[in-house]
């Protein structure tokens, strides 16, 4: 009688053994899972589908047919990358009413990425997702070809100076935009009146953000011209960025932005 006891005592002990041990399993499991500091957050009533791909994930406005943000982590090793760039645009296969690559065409816009293909020359796969129209906009050919381009190139060097940093870019498109496309009434593209960028970098235990907003027209101007806070452009925007970061971190980098921290 007494060994049968012990024997359910031990099993008994056995089973809650056990039972934390999984319980732990799945803490570390969870816990070792990369946080996306990238992602933000539709604050307004904005149409959205949101697609991950291998290099970026995207908010598609299916009422403007252009993104309301494309967000990624981009590392110095990424940068370094050797994949040649592609120039086959077409519909995103994840997106049914994304836009064909012909309807920007006679249209004076340029077919201007979110996310640039330069940063995912990291992949294949990622190079051509880069170029799915979900991630396209219409960019005015001297923004896309000049500043625009200027920041891009920044952020990448801004990636290798410190390891990695988190990107949320996309249009800022008016209540009653100007449109492209075939149809004359119907399924048009929203030609955006600017565009954002806003930019989170991590070093040590310290955070720093900086926002960026472009007027989508012809200009040539120093890259710290173009910069605010990233409360600033969440207020044009009415989208929070960077919300997996605590409120009080949070609340801190985006009130203000350092332009010694980002080298302008």
């Amino acid at each position: 009688m007494e060994g049968t006891i012990r024997r359910i005592i031990v099993n008994a002990i056995l089973l809650v053994g056990l039972s934390i041990a999984l319980i732990v399993c799945a803490v570390v499991s969870v816990s070792a899972e990369p946080t996306q500091y990238e992602l933000p957050k539709l604050l307004s009533s904005q149409p959205e589908r949101i697609v991950k791909h291998t290099g970026y994930t995207v908010s598609f406005n299916t009422q403007w047919r252009i993104p309301n943000w494309v967000a990624y982590e981009l590392t110095s090793e990424e940068v370094q990358g050797v994949e040649p760039r592609g120039n086959n645009f077409m519909p995103d296969p994840s997106i049914y009413d994304s836009p064909n690559s012909n309807e920007y065409k006679n249209s004076g816009y340029d077919r201007g990425h979110m996310a640039p293909a330069a940063d995912m020359k990291w992949s294949k796969q990622a190079m051509t997702e880069s170029f799915y129209t979900s991630n396209i906009c219409p960019q005015n050919k001297n923004l896309n070809k000049g500043d625009w381009k200027d920041l891009e190139e920044h952020v990448r060097s801004m990636a290798t100076k410190y390891d990695h940093i988190y990107i949320a870019c996309g249009p800022i498109v008016s209540s009653n935009p100007k449109t492209i496309g075939h149809n004359k009434y119907i399924d048009r593209v929203a030609v955006p009146d600017a565009f954002y960028k806003v930019i989170l970098r991590q070093k040590g235990n310290s955070w720093s953000a900086i926002g960026f907003m472009m007027p989508n027209q012809a200009g040539h101007r120093p890259l710290k011209k173009y910069a605010m806070s990233v409360d600033d452009v969440e207020v044009v925007t009415d989208i929070d960025f960077f919300v997996a970061l605590p409120d009080s971190i949070e609340e801190k980098i985006e009130s203000t932005y350092n332009l010694k921290d980002w080298d302008l």
